[in-house]
């Protein structure tokens, strides 16, 4: 099974690349599966039913999100009747969504899970833990897993990997929009990126004005955050999965 993996998708022109790219890349690329961290896909920051529909609609099987994943009030409501759009796991059970599906492609069932860090991030629930529990509750339900560690710390990163090394066949890291030259397969079996990197704006800073970043991180004053626009590049993973170990591991950019 291949699986391709994109990250943080910057807004309605990250959105647009990707749905015109995606199905070919798929096609070319004997894609099985492919997972998108949408959680920026909205025309303002976050993830709303448009940016979310598009991406599924456009070859997405599952959207992977994070700590900007209730910015936009409309998403609330989609995320509790969404199949195949989740949010961090351990965010309170109350919080609209769910942290984990399991997607039916055929021939395989795929279990894809998503946490958030904790290291300079929100104080939320042990991201652990979240998968321990998630693990244990659909033991038996699914023949490929996947995880999404949305975290800020490339340590936080590395150490989910590593811990459920084995028991995993795929991690990766989203969040810092920076694709990692890690891409490998742990000394058990899973497939790891630190980060993905992200689907958007090549003339920006993490997907945003590079002016407006600049003159915040120069004077220190408040600045409205606005994407940047120009030439768009997608950057992810692909991985290989084979009688229950990731074999190979490769990051791409289209």
């Amino acid at each position: 099974m291949k699986i391709l993996a994109l990250g943080d998708v910057i807004g309605s022109e990250g959105v647009e690349y990707v749905c015109s790219k995606l199905r070919a890349f798929k096609r070319e690329n004997k894609i099985d599966f492919i997972v998108i961290n949408g959680e920026n896909s909205a025309k303002a920051n976050g993830i709303d039913p448009l940016s979310a529909e598009a991406l599924l609609n456009g070859g997405a099987d599952v959207i992977t999100t994070g700590n900007h994943v209730y910015r936009i009030n409309a998403v609330y409501d989609y995320l509790d009747s969404s199949e195949f759009v989740i949010r961090p796991a351990n965010y309170p059970e109350s919080c609209p969504g769910v942290g984990y599906t399991v997607a039916d492609c055929g021939f395989q069932r795929v279990l894809v899970m998503n946490v958030l860090g904790l290291t300079y991030m929100e104080p939320l629930g042990c991201p652990f833990a979240a998968v321990e529990a998630i693990l244990e509750k659909e033991e038996g339900n699914f023949s490929v897993s996947i995880l999404d560690v949305h975290a800020e710390a490339t340590s936080e990163k590395a150490a989910l990997a590593r811990y459920f090394d084995g028991r995993i066949n795929v991690v990766f890291g989203t969040h810092t929009h920076v694709q990692t030259a890690d891409a490998m397969v742990l000394p058990r079996g899973t497939g790891f990126i630190t980060d993905l990197g992200m689907c958007g704006p090549e003339n920006s800073i993490l997907g945003i004005r590079s002016d407006i970043i600049i003159d915040k991180l120069r004077l220190h004053l408040p600045k409205k955050f606005e994407y940047a626009v120009g030439n768009v590049t997608a950057h992810g993973a692909v991985f290989t999965v084979e009688n229950g170990n990731c074999i190979r591991a490769e990051a791409i950019a289209f």
